[in-house]
């Protein structure tokens, strides 16, 4: 899900839940499938989520499993460790990215 700062879904993500409801419920429905059906707890599910997204670049999941992975229990050091991982993976400029993209959220946290 994209999200704004910490407000919630991104004004883009509510349009897309508004023009196509199924497809999107259909999404949300086979991310919760998948996490339900192995051994994987939640707050490690959304750290490797997050670390998914920031492989990825994509800013709004990187915003959104950042705080999805603090409802989970995760905490700021764990956010910020899970993201220093992969340095040398993807390399430090993106990483570099996705922790200024955390910043405010983890600043609130």
């Amino acid at each position: 899900m994209s999200e704004q700062k910490n407000k919630g879904p991104a004004k883009h993500y509510l349009e897309l839940t508004a023009s196509f409801p199924e497809v999107l419920a259909a999404v949300e429905n086979l991310g919760e499938t998948i996490r339900s059906a192995g051994p994987v707890d939640h707050k490690t599910s959304e750290l490797i989520q997050l670390a998914a997204a920031a492989a990825t670049q994509s800013t709004g999941s990187v915003r959104s499993h950042a705080r999805k992975a603090l409802q989970a229990g995760a905490g700021k050091e764990e956010i910020e460790h899970s993201l220093l991982l992969l340095i040398s993976t993807i390399g430090f400029p993106q990483v570099a990215a996705a922790l200024s993209w955390v910043k405010d959220i983890l600043d609130d946290a």
